[in-house]
């Protein structure tokens, strides 16, 4: 891909809201030329995103000289396009510029969208749309391919991060890894995968299970997590994607420092042992697997805290701790791979004694 891309994130430039621009900047910032909000003009992106440092917000498409996409990089309530995003979305089709967007909300639905882009003859990527009408069938698993899969006791704890990380770091020491995208930023990111949480709910299970069957042609799978299987609002999608990938590990993922689930006042995060149990629990009910790590979320607390908190979690649970921004992702990235001698020397045993 060689995409020359500006983001709009007009009224969302954060790190929370603005979560898929930020990591395409982290990720991709060869392919990004621009932010765009008219409100934050004049800054650098990593004043408002933490990333981007040579990255320009701009206020108007008129600024991003060479650029041929426009990206929607926000996670807005439910999904919808914000109000004032459309007149810049026809402005840049009228530029010939090809629009991508992750939200629940489709380009391709709106009349007025699809016909300037026809016209214009550019393209609308709604990485959300699917066709995926498939159930799991339980066959074909191969289980020389390690399926690692980030969970979570909450949303946006950085599952997609610590999956990316950790593969990555598998292939810089020359394992064959593949990173498996379950959701809009990392799909958008890797120009792979399957949006888990816009499959219709018959079928989760189905897609996840193709996202197996479609990329175990390597030894390591990691597949990014999505939601939690204790948030009142996105559980099925979490237990569909644990259910049919059927990971032989497991790595928590959890914020320093969160009690409550985000943006839902009051609802308390269970305790950390209750979370453990039920995701194992849960993910055995269909393939043997365990929690081998944790990653570490402290983006809000200093290096100092976080290595406190990686020692308790450490001395709690006698388990792999780490935050991969911090402290890089290689004590997880040493727990994948030796679950991975572990059940290459079991199976090893159990074929010699049978």
């Amino acid at each position: 891909m060689n995409r020359k891309i500006v983001i709009l994130t007009q009224g969302f430039t954060n790190p929370h809201e603005g979560k898929t621009a930020r990591n395409l900047i982290q990720y991709r910032p060869e392919e990004v030329v621009a932010v765009l909000d008219k409100y934050e003009a004049g800054k650098k992106s990593i004043e408002l995103l933490g990333v981007g440092e040579n990255i320009p917000v701009i206020a108007s498409l008129s600024e991003a000289e060479n650029a041929d996409t426009l990206l929607i990089g926000v996670a807005t309530p439910g999904g919808k396009i914000p109000i004032d995003y459309k007149s810049i979305i026809i402005e840049a089709i009228s530029m010939g510029m090809n629009i991508i967007s992750g939200l629940h909300q489709f380009l391709s639905d709106d009349i007025e969208i699809q016909n300037e882009a026809k016209l214009k003859n550019v393209k609308l990527i709604d990485v959300r749309k699917n066709i995926h009408r498939e159930v799991a069938n339980k066959k074909g698993i191969n289980d020389n391919c390690l399926r690692i899969h980030t969970v979570g006791n909450d949303c946006s704890l950085g599952k997609m991060i610590v999956s990316m990380e950790i593969n990555n770091e598998l292939k810089r020491r020359g394992y064959d890894s593949k990173f498996a995208a379950t959701g809009q930023t990392a799909i958008i990111i890797e120009g792979s995968g399957i949006p888990i949480d816009a499959v219709v709910g018959d079928y989760i299970n189905g897609a996840a299970e193709k996202l197996v069957l479609d990329n175990q042609n390597h030894d390591f799978l990691m597949i990014e997590g999505q939601g939690s299987l204790v948030h009142p609002r996105y559980s099925s999608v979490t237990l569909g994607l644990l259910h049919g990938s059927m990971p032989h590990g497991l790595i928590m993922c959890y914020e320093m420092g969160r009690e409550f689930i985000a943006n839902m006042e009051g609802v308390k995060i269970p305790s950390m042992d209750k979370v453990l149990e039920f995701y194992e629990r849960s993910a055995n009910i269909m393939h043997p697997c365990k929690i081998i790590g944790f990653g570490i979320n402290s983006r809000k607390f200093s290096k100092e805290d976080a290595d406190k908190e990686r020692d308790r979690i450490k001395e709690i649970y006698g388990l792999p701790a780490c935050d991969v921004v911090k402290h890089g992702p290689g004590e997880l990235t040493d727990a994948v791979v030796q679950l991975k001698e572990e059940l290459h020397w079991e199976a090893a045993e159990a074929v010699s004694k049978g």
